[in-house]
């Protein structure tokens, strides 16, 4: 046992929800040193304050403050405690919460970012910071307006929180937004942990996913608070800085074509039967399978460095017993800069052959290609098919502030009143002078053969060149890029009064009631520049050969199985882009369009705004009787929503069209634009009722009904014609999309039961089963007809022309050379190397599949089963954590239906599981943790997308010394788990990324 004649980091809350929550505490009881003894040990690290009271600290003081809140709680909620004033069990909050019943992530460079919920994925859980509603950014793509209203916990540092809880069951003085949950992200106050304390901690981080290079990046991180005048006046002060450098590797298959029946026959498909192809197809799919075949394959190569800096400062005044005055601020900056390489290959679907595994969802074995030589060029002979080698550079940053104040009441009679508002923003903007999403591509040309091999676990491309055309730099030379540019910003004023008034002897014991006032701005605005050469600019000759610098491309792929393949493709190279950039606007202009001399920022032809505003009143009582010998508590409760959208859009008039490659048509827009607004309204009656029971000591029983909602996200919401780019040859294979501000939000209607046996000090069993009745979903209506009144050159008089002429078989080459010499007016000689056929009236008209999204009357019932173990091994330090969450949906994607067949089903639904043993004693602590899920549906257009099933394995450990010293150090995925996602078929890839562990170390001291 340790003795210390300072207060403890959690003084006065030993025992209680409220160590870093902020919730309601239970008292701890003042006892002799002789009982003190006797829990040591049985409770973890036992520290005496100079009042004597008991303090647990470390991980068994979390767990127990966590299942603490999770007893009390009135409905179903979970939480996780910060363990020290400055220390989350994770370095990452979402890595903290995955490690809750039913809850999983998504990661982004290896990193927890979003959540899942009981099957229902990020855009279905609200997170909120201390309740407030945040605003979020993201710059998404970088052409398209962002689709999420998901908080991205990457851009806080889990040092400056203290807890979080996550609501499951609905209650009426909740935000509304979360079907799946709402997340409350708990910030340390001063006047909850009174006197002068605080922590700060450095660390060295080393990630092994760095290509080259052995780079120990920094995080440093300090929390101080600090009262005055008899506790009444506090401040806390927080911050953090952390910068992170490495690498991602991955192999993409950038799009599949849709999921055809063996029985069509058009661009893209599998030769039929009489076809001379149909001999290079080894076990062809049926007429009444399903498959789908690659469009584009590469190997992606990311070189990336994250900056985060978060910052808290709270002060706080209690001019009496009654009253508390809070202002609060808090920033967070997370910075990314990337650089990406890429080699690969696109398919022309000419002189193919594969192999196929058997229905009825077929998946290629492999899928190959051959090219004869192309027309003599400026390099010379054999200049035809071309092997892409793109390069990317980015620097995107997303800004967040929040400014607060609170004024609470709480009297003597019962009566208790608070009021509090906030205004906050969240702006992301790229602060590269290229943009947010960049492509600038090279190739060289000459390519023979190409193969991709999907039957390794890393899918193998291999190719093979003409003479002269070998894979090294002397042989690139440019050819096509674009320059997207994005801006978003989402600004939040919130204002919300509570009320209530606690009896001292009645049925009803609390009657609180509040309403709340919203308003959401949203802005989203994109462009590009984009120059359709990917025929060729520059010769071999102009282009200096010290832009490219060769890597081996085995080594920085290695990990999965197929890397180190013989046939793979041998070399990839890093590119200098800004120096590739500037050299081809210095001889070709390709930034002349920019908004801003000296850079390639895309001027804003598409800028879209929504403005939500909500009023939501609430009422809510709350019980507490008994039942025979059995103690209950009832809560009813009731809220009234009232939304209005609205949404303004600038969008681009596309009016006219090039075709400049054999499946690529160009869009020319016009020079202006305007804004159209529409508008859009619901309202919702929001009932929620909790029921708990204690039949016997230490054992809970609770039911719940709620009616939740979840919001339409951004760009469902947001009006406006998009038109992707570049349009595809082919009826139907041109996108184009609008939104819907008239949106209703998805409705649930929700049941929770469940069983609690708190059988030991920080020890529980629970099971629990819900049931989700959701309604409203969003469907994507989808036709097929012209937009814009755009002529299809590939179809048009000069393009059949020529094809008369040469023969149906000619070459797109071929075609545009014919139209140059015999209908000029009709050659655009300002495309690449060999020209472009520009569309003119009288040709067809483009054929667009156009999608809207609306409600449709589709619904959804998901329901499932939490089970969860927490157990402490008697006096031994030792502990462990089970659970495992089963998710079933009556919705499910069919796999063997072809895309013409519109489907829907739930995405993100899976089982989850956590394993958790860790050792807490005498100042050494030790965690390790393993975290599963299943596979899921990810999302589907026209095709689905699945994520295969994921497991990873953290560990950390620390030690305490007596004068508050820590030294500590952890280890992220540490058994490097790889990740993947398939289509149709689990061969049919379309992301493989290897993975890597990350390792810190460092140290602490707190007082």
């Amino acid at each position: 046992m340790k003795f210390t004649p300072k207060r403890s980091l959690v003084t006065y809350l030993a025992g209680a929800s409220a160590v870093a929550m902020g919730a309601a505490a239970v008292p701890a009881m003042a006892q002799d040193e002789t009982a003190q003894e006797t829990r040591d040990g049985d409770e973890g690290e036992v520290v005496v304050d100079e009042g004597n009271v008991i303090v647990v600290s470390g991980i068994r003081a979390s767990l127990q403050d966590a299942m603490n809140i999770k007893r009390d709680a009135i409905g179903v909620v979970d939480a996780i405690s910060a363990e020290d004033i400055g220390k989350f069990p994770d370095t990452n909050l979402a890595e903290s919460l995955q490690r809750i019943t039913g809850v999983s992530i998504d990661r982004q460079s290896g990193e927890g970012s979003t959540v899942t919920v009981r099957g229902f994925g990020p855009d279905f859980n609200l997170v909120v910071v201390n309740g407030r509603q945040m605003p979020t950014s993201t710059l998404g793509d970088g052409f398209s307006a962002p689709s999420s209203r998901s908080f991205d916990f990457g851009n806080l540092a889990s040092e400056g929180v203290a807890g979080v809880e996550v609501y499951k069951s609905g209650r009426a003085s909740l935000p509304t937004g979360g079907i799946g949950s709402v997340i409350n992200i708990k910030l340390p106050r001063p006047l909850d942990r009174p006197g002068f304390q605080g922590s700060i901690g450095v660390k060295g981080v080393y990630d092994t996913s760095r290509f080259s290079g052995f780079d120990v990046t920094p995080e440093v991180s300090g929390i101080v608070s600090k009262t005055w005048n008899d506790d009444t006046v506090g401040i806390l002060i927080a911050g953090s800085y952390q910068k992170r450098k490495g690498s991602q590797a991955q192999f993409v298959t950038g799009n599949w074509r849709p999921g055809y029946t063996g029985a069509e026959n058009n661009w893209g498909t599998l030769a039929q039967p009489g076809d001379p192809r149909f001999d290079n197809i080894e076990n062809r799919p049926g007429p009444d399978d399903v498959y789908q075949v690659p469009q584009s394959v590469a190997y992606d190569f990311f070189n990336f460095e994250r900056e985060r800096i978060n910052g808290q400062a709270v002060l706080q005044y209690k001019p009496s017993d009654t009253v508390t005055l809070t202002a609060d601020y808090l920033f967070s900056q997370n910075t990314f800069d990337s650089q990406q390489d890429s080699i690969g290959i696109w398919f022309n679907h000419g002189d193919t052959s594969s192999a196929w595994t058997d229905g009825p969802a077929a998946g290629a074995l492999f899928y190959a290609e051959r090219f004869g030589p192309g027309p003599d060029g400026p390099d010379g002979p054999g200049i035809g098919k071309d092997l892409a080698i793109t390069g990317a550079v980015g620097a995107n940053r997303s800004v967040n502030h929040s400014i607060g104040g609170n004024i609470a009441f709480e009297g003597d009679s019962g009566f208790r009143a608070e009021l509090d508002a906030h205004y906050s923003t969240a702006e992301s903007k790229p602060t590269s002078p290229f943009g947010s999403g960049i492509a600038v591509g090279t190739a060289i040309f000459g390519v023979e053969s190409q193969v991709v091999d999907y039957t390794s676990e890393m899918p193998v491309i291999s190719v093979e060149m003409y003479p002269g055309a070998e894979i090294d730099a002397p042989n690139i030379r440019p050819a096509g890029n674009a320059f997207r540019n994005a801006f978003f910003r989402d600004e939040i004023t919130e204002v919300t009064f509570r009320g209530g008034y606690d009896f001292d002897a009645s049925f009803i014991d609390s009657l609180d009631f509040g309403v709340t006032y919203l308003e959401n701005k949203v802005r989203s605005a994109f462009g590009v520049i984009q120059n359709d050469t990917w025929g060729g600019t520059l010769s071999r000759a102009d282009t200096p050969d010290d832009l490219f610098s060769e890597r081996d491309l085995s080594s920085d792929l290695a990990g999965v199985d197929g890397s180190n393949d013989p046939a793979i493709i041998p070399t990839y190279f890093r590119i200098d882009t800004e120096g590739l950039i500037g050299l081809l606007d210095d001889r070709l202009g390709i930034c002349a369009r920019a908004q801003e001399p000296g850079t390639c920022l895309a001027p804003y032809d598409t800028d879209r705004r929504i403005t939500e505003t909500t009023l939501a009143p609430y009422l809510q009582s709350f019980h507490d009787f008994d039942l025979g010998t059995m103690r209950a508590t009832l809560r009813l409760g009731l809220r009234w929503e009232e939304t209005k959208v609205e949404s303004a859009a600038l969008t681009p008039i596309p009016v006219g069209t090039v075709q400049v490659a054999a499946n690529e048509i160009s869009v020319i827009n016009a020079p202006d634009a305007d804004f159209t607004s529409l508008t859009g309204r619901y309202d919702n009656w929001l009932p929620a009722v909790d029921f708990s029971l204690e039949p016997v000591q230490d054992v809970v029983v609770r039911a719940s009904y709620s009616h939740t909602i979840t919001r339409p996200t951004y760009n469902n919401l947001q009006g406006g014609i998009t038109v992707a780019q570049p349009l595809r040859v082919g009826a139907g294979g041109s996108q184009a999309s609008a939104g819907n501000p008239g949106l209703l939000p998805f409705k649930s209607k929700n049941i929770d039961l469940s069983a609690e046996w708190y059988y030991d000090v920080a020890s529980y069993v629970s099971v629990g089963f819900f049931d989700k009745r959701v309604s409203n979903f969003i469907g994507s209506g989808t036709t097929q007809t012209p937009l814009f009144n755009l002529p299809d050159p590939s179809q048009g008089a000069a393009a059949n022309a020529a094809r008369n002429a040469l023969g149906q078989d000619a070459t797109f080459e071929q075609i545009v050379a014919w139209v140059q010499d015999n209908r000029p007016a009709s050659y655009d000689p300002n495309v690449g190397t060999a020209g472009g056929i520009i569309g003119q009236p009288g040709d067809p008209e483009v054929i667009f599949t156009f999608t809207q999204p609306f409600n449709s009357d589709q619904s959804a019932h998901l329901w499932g089963w939490e089970f969860a173990v927490q157990h402490n091994f008697w006096d031994t330090g030792f502990g462990a954590i089970l659970n495992y969450t089963i998710v079933n949906s009556d919705t499910a994607y069919d796999v063997t239906l072809p895309w013409t067949v519109t489907q829907f089903a739930v995405t993100g639904v899976s089982d989850s599981a956590n394993a958790v043993l860790f050792y807490d004693k005498n100042g050494l602590q030790a965690r390790v943790a393993y975290n599963w899920r299943d596979k899921f549906l990810a999302g589907f257009d026209q095709d689905p997308y699945f994520i295969d099933e994921y497991g990873q394995l953290d560990a950390s450990a620390s030690y305490e010394f007596d004068n508050g010293l820590s030294i500590f150090a952890e280890g992220i995925n540490i058994l490097n788990d790889d990740r993947n996602g398939f289509r149709r078929n689990e061969l049919a890839k379309f992301f493989v990324a290897p993975g890597y562990a990350r390792y810190a170390a460092g140290v602490r001291f707190t007082w």
